[in-house]
């Protein structure tokens, strides 16, 4: 006997609202086979219908291998957290040096900005820098997490995107990396994680100025030793600076995220 299966005069409501519904019924005829039904019910049914995804999936036998069936579908919010919570960074030049005290008797010599100036060293201090964590989950049809996609996921955790991306400039975003699981055979619920420091531009420290760093690249300062003859005493002055690429660059459009 033919197995048959035809939707309904009862099929297609729903409701509207914050939480849109929709539910599609459907007879199959000509089998008394649970697993054929459950089969043909998947193959028939689409994974999407009015943007709403596939959900539970339900059949009852009527007697006489007649099966009364529904699929509901629901709307599938994506999620997003963040915090700004800031990161850490040594650092051993200041912006600017706001106030030299010294002993009665002294001259306390200038560092031109140097940290923790001690001997032959520039100890440095470690300060809190804008950081800011967020995260995105959206749930991705079953036939795009092919196991290139998931290569893709994994070559660009730890890149920075090489173009804007999210609202963000060439350098400034780092992926961190995602972690899925699959929801039944039809989606896969993903969490990507990014980072974002800002670029800066037109740093100035002590008298190196006119220097522009992306917000992932590293900068660092060389001293040498230098006399402050008003306060006869040797000194460490910044005499140039490095902005050195640690992070390579990524094509953050393979993510299959809106930019």
């Amino acid at each position: 006997m033919t197995v048959t299966i035809d939707e309904t005069y009862r099929s297609r409501e729903g409701a509207d609202g914050d939480q849109q519904t929709a539910e599609l019924r459907y007879v199959i005829q000509g089998t008394d086979d649970d697993s054929v039904v459950r089969s043909l019910l998947l193959d028939t049914a689409p994974r999407y219908y009015n943007d709403l995804r596939r959900g539970d999936v339900n059949f009852e036998p009527l007697g006489g291998d007649v099966w009364d069936c529904s699929v509901q579908y629901a709307a599938q919010d994506s999620q997003f957290t963040f915090d700004t919570g800031g990161g850490t960074q040594h650092v051993s030049q200041s912006l600017g040096t706001v106030g030299i005290y010294a002993a009665p008797g002294e001259t306390a010599p200038n560092f031109q900005g140097a940290i923790g100036v001690n001997e032959d060293q520039v100890a440095g201090t470690d300060i809190t820098v804008p950081v800011y964590n967020f995260t995105e989950t959206h749930f991705v049809d079953d036939l795009l997490v092919t196991q290139q996609y998931k290569l893709d996921l994994f070559f660009l955790t730890g890149k920075v995107n090489n173009a804007g991306f999210k609202g963000f400039a060439k350098g400034e975003l780092l992926f961190l990396g995602a972690s899925g699981t699959k929801r039944g055979q039809d989606d896969w619920e993903i969490t990507f994680r990014f980072a974002a420091s800002p670029n800066v531009a037109n740093l100035q420290l002590g008298s190196i100025t006119g220097i522009t760093k992306e917000g992932w690249q590293y900068l660092w300062v060389r001293y040498t030793d230098d006399e402050d003859t008003a306060a006869k005493t040797l000194i460490k002055r910044p005499v140039s600076a490095y902005v050195e690429q640690v992070y390579p660059y990524g094509n953050f459009s393979l993510l299959g995220l809106s930019g």
